[in-house]
């Protein structure tokens, strides 16, 4: 007997009309959304597989401030609690039903839908697609599950969350990063753009800690991600030396106990290298050449 895969298909109701029931009616023009009825907060229930953990207690404050004053003016999501008799598990809302309670708030309204586990999974991520505060890297995976989850192609995100091919595709090209620069976008201290411009590169990792460091523009890290990589150096071909050069070369070395190479330029100028093999080699260097003495050690 194999395993089944679960199953991985577009829901009936289509992206579109759950962002309908996800997305803030209060546009121009248009109120909020008429509540079925007011629920008491104690009877709503979280949803447990909502993917949005962490709620910032300074943006939570001030929701709770403004339903103090105004009340919660756009409705709550829900569905019937699949387990609790007379109680409603929250589809989308969650925050607005925490900082109802932080304001002392008894009574929320709310809109009841009839979506099944599947739909709540999504609607809960459509919601946080929608948020003010979420950053590029949170939206990437966001998309990312709603392809993975329910098998939708970037251009059915598209149609249905009112995006642009293109952004969903660049945002979602952030997830080919390693996690030090993904880190680094969530942490504020790269934008969306430095780490586009850091996809292609060789070593993505390295250049993020460059561009943080230097404080660089997105314009500059783009031309830092444009400047080929540093290759080392191919050593120069080895010139036949002249036999005066070579019995010079030999009785330096002799004499000082260390390698020795002289190379000469067109203009009559050169260099004159000497090769140390450990520290001792060196220091006898030193004294040889600061005192006359030999450098060869007994």
């Amino acid at each position: 007997m194999t395993d089944r895969k679960p199953e991985r298909r577009g829901l009936g109701r289509g992206l579109s009309a759950l962002m309908a029931d996800v997305a803030p009616q209060a546009a121009e023009g248009s109120g909020p959304r008429t509540p079925d009825f007011l629920v008491p907060v104690d009877r709503l229930h979280p949803n447990p597989d909502q993917p949005r953990r962490d709620f910032a207690p300074d943006a939570m404050a001030e929701l709770a401030a403004s339903i103090r004053e105004r009340g919660v003016i756009q409705p709550l999501i829900v569905r019937r609690h699949p387990s609790i008799d007379d109680a409603y598990e929250i589809v989308a809302g969650e925050r607005r039903w925490r900082a109802a309670q932080m304001a002392q708030v008894h009574d929320i309204p709310v809109v009841v839908r009839d979506f099944t586990d599947t739909e709540v999974l999504e609607v809960a991520i459509i919601e946080n697609i929608q948020r003010a505060d979420l950053n590029p890297v949170e939206e990437a995976m966001a998309y990312r599950q709603l392809q993975e989850r329910f098998g939708h192609t970037q251009e059915k995100l598209a149609d249905g969350l009112g995006k642009s091919r293109s952004h969903i595709a660049n945002v979602m090209r952030l997830l080919s990063l390693p996690e030090e620069v993904l880190a680094m976008v969530r942490d504020n201290r790269l934008s969306a753009g430095h780490a586009r411009a850091l996809i292609t590169t060789g070593d993505p990792a390295a250049l993020a800690r460059q561009v943080v460091a230097r404080g660089l523009s997105v314009r500059q890290t783009e031309a830092l991600a444009r400047k080929p990589a540093t290759a080392p150096r191919a050593a120069a071909p080895r010139r036949h030396k002249d036999a005066d050069t070579a019995a010079l070369e030999g009785d330096l070395a002799a004499h000082l106990g260390v390698p020795v190479s002289i190379e000469h330029a067109n203009d009559g100028s050169g260099r004159l290298s000497l090769r140390y093999r450990n520290l001792d080699e060196l220091d006898g260097l030193c004294r040889l050449l600061t005192t006359g003495g030999s450098a060869k050690t007994s």
